[in-house]
């Protein structure tokens, strides 16, 4: 009895630490985006349609004006920016560089709680009474 549970503790800690090895890879081939050094600009671009205000204004017959803008948040309020047409191309790529970044550090988090999670496992398989 003693020898099959021993036997059955051994494999779970080799299903274990294979997926550890496993969280270790997805680990690394994620930190790449982390490496990476284009520049990043916080928020999201978008186009934006509104009204002016002035009564005589096409806006009010519904021709809105539009522009790309964008948008972040700080200490809790939405914060826009008007992106002028030369720099469009650019901001948006910087914007997609840091949306991109933001799912990788989220990513990282969750691949670093299972590892302890998996660790954790690991250590009580181990643990022998003194």
């Amino acid at each position: 009895m003693y020898y099959m549970q021993k036997e059955t503790r051994l494999q779970n800690l080799s299903r274990l630490r294979q997926a550890l090895r496993q969280r270790l890879k997805e680990l690394e081939s994620s930190l790449e985006v982390v490496f990476g050094r284009a520049p990043l600009v916080k928020g999201n671009v978008y186009e934006m349609a509104r009204k002016c205000g002035k009564p005589s204004c096409t806006c009010t017959r519904g021709e809105l004006h539009r522009s790309m803008v964008l948008s972040w948040s700080e200490r809790g309020k939405t914060q826009l920016f008007s992106i002028p047409p030369d720099r469009l191309a650019e901001v948006r790529q910087k914007s997609q560089e840091y949306l991109r970044f933001r799912r990788t550090r989220a990513r990282v988090s969750e691949i670093c709680k299972g590892m302890v999670t998996l660790l954790d496992r690991i250590e009580k398989l181990r643990r022998e009474a003194p």
